[in-house]
């Protein structure tokens, strides 16, 4: 078991830090609102600190789920950053959605400090979190990520390395245009079928099992069908994702096409009061085109 600091406790961070509690860690949070740091206490033991810094302070790994690229950097860096309370030998792991530029800037300052650095982004959404069950991809050096994979383990269903620092996040960002062309996809068919008339909840118990299955047709045709989208990842989380995605592939070279196409549908959904409404909802977009 391990001394652990928790930093970010949202709707993923909070059940995760959990799950952390449940495995045996001795589990310190961080949370930018204090209040919701005193109720993860409440809930799971453990403390609860009023720094990024405080929290790190003699933990053997230090977790962070945060917002963006700032967000990240805001609790890792400065006097009351994470690494200024954490010591050589010690382990950080992210993840937080962010850009691999700002991965490989911060595993560049963590390791002038000797302090590794494992970029961890997830899949799975809050179910994932909340069940114990999500997707982990990793970059960073083998024998960070070697230390901090049985950590993991506690909230993971599987955790993998892909590379050297940034690899994580660069599979994250394949993740989310999957994500990103199969919900454009699902909503168009659906759609389809209430035009034409069919009941899309038997059409999918079909299609499902052939080659147009997808884990959005099993999960997320129903709400779609009935019109509820809240039981996911907000727009708003997803234009984030999508736009590193894109700038990712203006550096690079790598056309986004569809990917592009699909944001901008996205913004449309944020136009007619969405932002907060789970990723499934392009299927109001095109309800309310036809």
């Amino acid at each position: 078991m391990a001394k652990v600091a928790f930093l970010g406790l949202g709707v993923m961070g909070f059940p995760m830090a959990g799950h952390l509690a449940k495995a045996g860690h001795a589990v310190t949070v961080y949370n930018r609102t204090a209040a919701k740091a005193a109720a993860w206490v409440a809930q799971h033991g453990g403390k609860s600190a009023a720094t990024p810094a405080e929290a790190a302070a003699g933990a053997d790994f230090v977790m962070a789920c945060v917002g963006n690229d700032d967000d990240l950097r805001a609790v890792c860096l400065g006097e009351a950053g994470a690494f200024a309370g954490m010591t050589a030998g010690t382990v950080f792991v992210d993840h937080t959605t962010v850009s691999a530029k700002v991965t490989r800037e911060l595993a560049a300052a963590a390791a002038g400090l000797r302090i590794g650095f494992v970029d961890a982004p997830v899949s799975g959404g809050q179910a994932g979190a909340e069940n114990g069950a999500l997707s982990v991809m990793c970059g960073g050096v083998a024998a960070d990520y070697a230390r901090a994979e049985p950590v993991i383990a506690a909230y993971a269903r599987i955790c993998r390395r892909i590379g050297d620092s940034g690899a994580g996040q660069i599979a994250k960002m394949m993740n989310q245009i999957c994500i990103a062309g199969t919900v454009q996809g699902l909503a168009e068919a659906l759609r389809f079928g209430e035009k034409a008339g069919l009941d899309g909840e038997a059409v999918v118990e079909v299609i499902s099992q052939g080659a147009a299955g997808s884990w959005q047709m099993v999960n997320r045709h129903k709400t779609m069908l009935a019109g509820k989208f809240d039981y996911g990842f907000a727009v708003d989380w997803m234009r984030k994702d999508l736009g590193i995605c894109l700038a990712t592939a203006d550096e690079i070279g790598a056309p986004l096409p569809l990917t592009a196409l699909v944001d901008q549908f996205y913004k449309d959904v944020q136009a007619i009061g969405g932002a907060r409404w789970d990723t499934s909802s392009l299927i109001e977009r095109l309800r309310r085109l036809s």
